[in-house]
């Protein structure tokens, strides 16, 4: 006696034919069908006890009929497959009532892997979304096999308030994957609020998050309303969630545990009606274990982790990427562009430091600055040159070969003289020196294990340099590391 029968439906033969064979083999029943008609018939017969369903076929779309299927059966399960291997697509099958989608080509080790899941687990109407997700104007964009385990992820997370953590590399797109959990989500008619840790000074943030009372400090003339407030019954987006303040942190954490906060100055608890959603491109578990990041706080945010990968480990969705970009170049009014083989082929082969932000900055300027409307290598090789010197090339600021002391005298002087004051008095430098850089200097041969030629190229100084101030410092290195 089979196991359970499996309806499979799919316009490609050979698919059908290596889906009804690979399942058999499980000791499942299986029946193929070529046409959405078909497998409608059978359902509505009370036959099978699951679905496996294309897009795409030549009579009715796939993604139309399961609701159909859902009405009349609502514990049967389903399974869809697509080529069309968007966010859209994933988000459309998991809204609708899909229990899971698989984009070809598939696995078919995990295709019988989510088959057994999906008819041992525990029936039940799968819930939607309802997010309504018609916007062709998809906010990422790649087929590649790690971008395909994005959609799957998010498609699943669009229906919940779970809080999720975004880690990759700058300019991966994390804030875009931040605003598609948002506008694929149930909270999408609220606001989507987006705050960057790295960009406000470390005494507002508090003030930013929470927002303040009149007179809660100087300059505080009015009431001002915090980024939780403004996102109240929307997304909170916490980008670069690493600079945050230790102090800020606690804070942060109590909005967690408690689901309410205070603004600075008030005594009044808010409750708090907002998904966190929060990004980093830094190693959060090695700052909890140097201290640099409350270890609750990182349990509380780390809820559901998603992991973008850098550009170059996706190269084949660059094609696309690029005709994506150019397409937004010509619809803001500059002329049609293309790259020939040559310069896709090198696209393909190159690192991307800068990953899609990178690309994307570099598309736009080939379509404003190139009159011909086929671009080659040669100039592709050329902008990619250029973007190598400006980042080789010193930026304006502190002498290249500026010593920590030098730095502390010249800021000081900067300080004072955009005060319009006088220079420091007596003493002060001294005292900055004392209570400035020997910590630095302790905590960057912290940071290395004591490697003092390491903590030097950190610091920016001779290695001679740093062992004289050391010396001169009474600085303490851990015995039996250089």
């Amino acid at each position: 006696m089979p196991l359970a029968t499996i309806l499979v439906a799919d316009d490609d033969r050979a698919i059908r034919t290596v889906l009804s064979q690979a399942l058999g083999r499980e000791g499942y029943e299986v029946r193929t069908t070529g046409n959405a008609a078909t497998l409608w018939r059978w359902v509505e017969q009370g036959d099978g006890d699951l679905v496996i369903t294309d897009v795409v076929m030549p009579d009715e779309n796939g993604l139309d009929l399961i609701p159909r299927i859902k009405k009349i059966r609502p514990n049967l399960r389903i399974l869809v497959m697509s080529a069309q291997n968007t966010l859209l697509t994933a988000v459309k099958a998991t809204e609708r009532g899909a229990f899971e989608y698989l984009p070809k080509p598939f696995d078919l080790r995990e295709l019988i892997a989510v088959v057994r899941r999906a008819l041992s687990e525990p029936r039940g109407a799968v819930s939607t979304s309802g997010a309504g997700a018609e916007d062709e104007q998809l906010p990422l964009i790649g087929r590649s096999p790690a971008m395909q385990e994005i959609y799957r992820v998010l498609a699943r997370l669009m229906g919940t308030d779970l809080t999720v953590m975004i880690y990759g590399e700058s300019g991966t797109g994390k804030e875009l994957v931040a605003r598609a959990l948002h506008d694929y989500g149930k909270r999408r008619h609220g606001a989507f609020v987006p705050i960057n840790m790295a960009a406000i000074p470390r005494e507002l943030i508090e003030s930013e998050l929470f927002g303040h009372e009149k007179g809660a400090f100087t300059g505080a003339t009015v009431r001002s309303a915090g980024r939780f407030e403004q996102a109240e019954g929307g997304t909170l987006f916490l980008d670069e969630i690493g600079d945050m303040p230790l102090e800020a942190q606690t804070r942060l954490l109590r909005v967690l545990q408690e689901g309410e906060y205070t603004t600075v100055g008030g005594r009044t608890p808010i409750r708090a009606d907002v998904r966190i959603v929060a990004a980093t491109h830094r190693d959060l578990r090695q700052m909890v274990r140097s201290g640099l990041f409350r270890e609750d706080l990182f349990y509380r945010l780390n809820v559901v982790p998603i992991r973008l990968p850098a550009l170059r480990d996706r190269a084949e969705d660059i094609p696309e990427l690029v005709r994506h970009f150019f397409a937004q170049a010509q619809a803001e009014g500059l002329p049609s562009k293309t790259l020939d083989r040559a310069a896709m082929d090198y696209l393909q082969s190159y690192r991307w430091p800068g990953n899609v932000r990178e690309l994307e900055n570099m598309v736009r300027r080939l379509a404003a600055l190139y009159s011909q409307e086929v671009i080659g290598l040669d100039e592709i090789r050329m902008e990619l040159a250029g973007e190598a010197q400006a980042e080789a090339a010193p930026a304006e600021g502190p002498p290249a070969n500026e010593s920590l002391g030098g730095a502390v005298e010249r800021i000081l002087k900067d300080y004072f003289e955009a005060l319009d004051g006088d220079l420091p008095p007596p003493g002060l430098y001294e005292r900055v020196l004392h209570e400035v850089e020997r910590p630095l200097i302790e905590l960057v041969l912290g940071a290395t294990r004591g490697n003092q030629l390491k903590a030097a190229h950190l610091l920016g100084l001779n290695r001679n340099t740093l062992r004289k101030k050391i010396r001169d410092l009474d600085i303490q290195v851990v015995r039996g590391l250089k």
